[in-house]
């Protein structure tokens, strides 16, 4: 009889602790998620408090919006080319670039 060597760690197939704990909050009746948004809105917390709430339940409620960086100077327009192709009567494509 060949028994798996135990190799340590977690065994396969269990919880991690934040797995675990999502889970019991949801058997609770409520979500972490929820859990943060009612203290975020309870006027009796302290002010600092609900903001923290507030920062940690931002990412869940509303996406990030993304940087963009453009490599012109803002004083001057991008360069911008444009390149069309038309047909010849004799159905051969002919490329004339323009600016």
């Amino acid at each position: 009889m060949n028994l798996p060597i135990n190799k340590g760690g977690r065994p396969k197939g269990s919880l991690n602790k934040k797995t675990k704990a999502l889970r019991e909050a949801l058997r609770g009746g409520i979500s972490p998620l929820e859990f943060l948004l009612d203290v975020m809105r309870d006027e009796k917390k302290d002010f600092s408090v609900r903001v923290d709430a507030a920062k940690s339940a931002a990412p869940y409620c509303h996406a990030r919006l993304a940087t963009i960086t453009h490599g012109a100077i803002e004083e001057q327009p991008i360069p911008v080319s444009i390149e069309v192709i038309t047909k010849n009567a004799n159905n051969s494509d002919t490329e004339s670039p323009t600016n």
